[in-house]
């Protein structure tokens, strides 16, 4: 469950906090977890398109990744839980002991998920700190380098004070990142990237889909640099439209009668009839379509 987190320097919320068990023994018995971790816990989680799923696998969490959650996990370490509604008795712990920090990556197009962990080192914490400070005497953003991709793309630069002065405010809805395209040069260079883009991404869901029929039965275990395990293999269960009809008849709980959207539109094809169809207000995503000249 996300719990906030806040120290004299940041404020922010973090995803998960497992408890070892030393420290689940000092909250009352109604909040400790049934079953606690080894060592204290921050995970952090993060979704990705499987445009970036290639670079998550191959590398981990980047270094903005990696700061933030140093961050949050370094206000744990010196101040702990803040003091708020709901999580008041987590704050009495005051500041904890993290052992270790977790990423779980979640690719968002086929729900596949990626595990990194390392120690908490409190070194890096106050390193990262130090860059946060830094940023925040800074009073020129032309003084600090830009090597994130803009709002919407990087948290980093979601949140950073010089937002609106590096990223210039577009129209509602434009994405702020047009401001780099000032002529015909720049959308030929972004034209080039975006086939590179596409190429890459090609390339690597081939290469994956060829390693994943090789390794569907090769048992667990550490080979060189990585480590295989498996998920899922269960009998798969859906849930049961007759008995549910059933149970409801037996209750005396009215059926839904729900209209079906599908069958309607087969029905209405079937007898040659026109599908009505309305206006929502809304406009369709404008699709890219990108060939050679």
């Amino acid at each position: 469950m996300e719990r906030s987190v806040q120290d004299n320097l940041i404020r922010g919320h973090v995803d998960v906090v497992q408890l070892d068990a030393a420290t689940a023994a000092r909250l009352p018995a109604r909040h400790r977890p049934a079953i606690p971790a080894d060592v204290l816990t921050v995970e952090d989680v993060k979704t990705k398109s499987t445009y970036l799923w290639d670079r998550v696998l191959r590398y981990g969490a980047t270094a903005a990744e990696l700061r933030q959650v140093q961050l949050y996990a370094g206000a744990l370490f010196e101040v702990g839980f803040e003091d708020v509604p709901g999580q008041r008795y987590l704050s009495r712990l005051g500041p904890l002991n993290i052992g270790r920090i977790r990423f779980r990556f979640i690719n968002r197009d086929s729900g596949a998920e990626h595990v990194q962990e390392i120690d908490f080192d409190p070194q890096r914490a106050a390193e990262a700190q130090w860059w946060v400070e830094r940023v925040r005497e800074t009073g020129n953003p032309e003084e600090m380098p830009r090597d994130f991709n803009g709002p919407g793309l990087d948290a980093i630069c979601d949140y950073c004070p010089f937002r609106s002065l590096c990223w210039s405010g577009t129209a509602p809805g434009v994405p702020e990142q047009t401001a780099l395209i000032r002529n015909d040069a720049d959308r030929e260079q972004a034209l080039i990237d975006y086939v590179k883009g596409h190429e890459l991404a090609s390339e690597g869901d081939r290469v994956k889909k060829f390693a994943r029929k090789k390794l569907d039965q090769s048992p667990e275990g550490i080979y060189g640099p990585n480590k295989l395990s498996w998920r899922g293999g269960n009998d798969e269960e859906k849930d049961d439209v007759e008995a549910m009809v059933d149970l409801h008849e037996v209750a005396g709980i009215p059926v839904p009668m729900t209209p079906d959207v599908n069958r309607m539109v087969k029905n209405l094809k079937d007898a040659g009839l026109a599908i009505p169809r309305r206006k929502t207000g809304k406009r369709t995503p404008a699709v890219i379509n990108v060939a050679p000249a």
